[in-house]
């Protein structure tokens, strides 16, 4: 256990911190509850930022960090934006294309960890992670303040379409990655099978020498 991981594991702690504020509209003091959400979904954000600094940092990347930084990541924005459906503040179906997308690409990485490969988040996946908690802010926030409600629907538009986009770029990767790597291992099996085969052949009997057939 090293700061990155508790950051991570914080993170995780969040989750069901957010949803009750959410669902249960509650608390109401101080700042009303659509606000403590906001402010709850930013400070575990900050934490996803930070912890991978620190960990790159330090050299504290570790193989507990590498497997629950993505599932945290993936849970939070599950538990805010299921939660805002049912709020009834975004559309069930763009949830279903945003959380698809999400636990497509950890299907995808679970499989290309098992090939031995290591498929780096491209730049369009940070991007997208970016645009989904300000999305989910806005669209949070709108519900006391109305005017952000156009700009909120704006921004889930654009999570969709860099959910599909990442989506397909992640598969493109995948896809290069893994099928090159069984071509090459359906190479090699055949290059073995035929090795085995020429061994197990029974080897041709010796020819005489000159000398040999001289004396028979």
């Amino acid at each position: 256990m090293n700061v990155p991981n508790a950051l991570t594991l914080l993170r995780i702690f969040f989750v069901p911190l957010l949803v009750a504020v959410l669902l249960g509209h509650s608390p109401n003091f101080v700042l009303h509850f659509e606000e403590w959400g906001v402010l709850i979904l930013a400070v575990a954000a900050a934490t996803d930022w930070l912890d991978g600094l620190i960990a790159r940092r330090r050299g504290e990347v570790t193989t507990l960090g590498i497997l629950l930084d993505p599932i945290a990541d993936k849970l939070l924005i599950t538990a805010a934006y299921i939660s805002l459906v049912d709020m009834g503040l975004v559309p069930a179906w763009m949830v279903v294309i945003i959380i698809g997308r999400e636990f497509t690409v950890l299907g995808l990485r679970n499989i290309a960890s098992a090939e031995g490969l290591t498929i780096a988040a491209s730049g369009l996946g940070k991007t997208k992670m970016a645009l989904q908690v300000v999305a989910a802010c806005t669209v949070m926030l709108s519900r006391r303040y109305p005017a952000l409600h156009l700009l909120g629907y704006g921004l889930l538009w654009l999570v969709v379409f860099f959910a599909v986009l990442s989506a397909v770029q992640y598969f493109l990767k995948f896809w290069s990655q893994v099928d090159d790597r069984v071509k090459k291992r359906r190479l090699r099996l055949r290059i073995l099978e035929r090795r085995r085969k020429s061994q197990e052949m029974p080897a041709a009997p010796p020819t005489p020498t000159s000398l040999e057939r001289h004396e028979t």
